[in-house]
């Protein structure tokens, strides 16, 4: 991918948590090390996954990128400059993302409200067309949230997202929530409203099937870190670093056929507030050497014939050395 093709381009974002003790006064109980030099494109068009365990700094990501949360370090272009309002995101729970006191009318018609986009007839023409694109009716305008599924609610936090015209959405774990049986539906619409209105994604997950269903390209985090990225086919056939053979093959994936023996994760991941030295998974690694205790591993290519393939494990990339 050139730089040129680049819809986001995302360079050396760095984001800390400074956590307190409880009272007013509390003293410091350390930094939590959330992003650490981030750096990633999102080209327009495609779906690009960013999977990983809970901790790993995914929706921290999210919040960065969407503004909830301002970086330490590193900077956030989007189409060349930081104007984010072409940027929505779905959030996680649909239980908690909608205001219990207004109608979906008024939660699906915000984002129009806040850019000053139409008049109030403008306004209604778009909600209708907007709930009717998600599956539901014109007639569920004024109702509450609370009278609908958690299904139907993530339809309703979709045409929120969509409903300004965005070129990107976020979906900051937009299945976890949901009942199994509607999952699938929830993906299915993605997919369609993606070609009906030419979307590109960032989808934060860590259910693997739906992210080799779904995915153009994969980002692995581990402990703020991006340990592996490419093409979705690549990472799922050809898994480079030992984190990412362990996530995936502990994942069952439809259609990926027979697995060979899980490779289980050793241990917990270490806290973010007190990160290990060198190649943060290497207290877990079953190829850990000597010099991943103290050198932090890059990014790097894996072979020439996938030059879209980069992993942060020398011992894994270069076998040799």
């Amino acid at each position: 991918m050139t730089e040129t093709a680049a819809l986001l381009k995302i360079d050396n974002l760095v984001k800390r948590f400074e956590l307190k003790a409880p009272g007013l006064f509390g003293a410091s109980r350390g930094t939590v090390h959330a992003l650490n030099d981030i750096s990633l494109t999102l080209e327009a068009g495609e779906t690009l996954a960013i999977v990983g365990e809970s901790g790993c700094g995914k929706s921290t990501l999210a919040r960065v990128i969407t503004g909830l949360h301002q970086p330490d370090n590193g900077t956030i272009e989007y189409r060349g400059t930081d104007l984010r309002k072409n940027i929505q995101m779905i959030f996680q729970d649909p239980y908690a993302s909608l205001n219990p006191r207004l109608t979906v009318g008024d939660i699906i018609s915000e984002p129009l409200v806040i850019h000053k986009i139409g008049n109030a007839a403008e306004k209604c023409r778009r909600v209708i067309e907007t709930l009717e694109s998600v599956g539901l009716q014109e007639s569920d305008m004024m109702k509450y949230p609370h009278q609908f599924s958690g299904g139907q609610r993530q339809r309703i936090a979709i045409a929120r997202a969509i409903i300004s015209d965005p070129e990107i959405i976020i979906a900051d774990e937009p299945l976890s929530a949901l009942d199994v049986s509607i999952q699938s539906q929830i993906i299915n619409l993605l997919v369609n409203l993606k070609k009906e209105r030419n979307l590109t994604y960032l989808f934060i997950s860590h259910d693997l099937a739906s992210v080799a269903h779904l995915a153009d390209r994969v980002i692995v985090m581990y402990l703020g870190k991006i340990v592996e990225i490419g093409q979705s086919e690549s990472i799922f056939k050809n898994p480079i670093h030992p984190y990412t053979q362990a996530l995936i093959s502990a994942a069952p994936i439809i259609g990926r056929g027979k697995r060979k023996k899980s490779l289980l994760l050793r241990g917990e991941a270490a806290s973010p507030l007190s990160p290990p030295s060198g190649c943060a998974y290497h207290p877990r690694c079953p190829k850990m050497a000597d010099s991943c205790r103290e050198t932090i591993p890059l990014l790097d290519y894996i072979g020439s014939q996938d030059a879209s393939h980069l992993a942060a494990c020398p011992i894994a990339v270069s076998p040799e050395k």
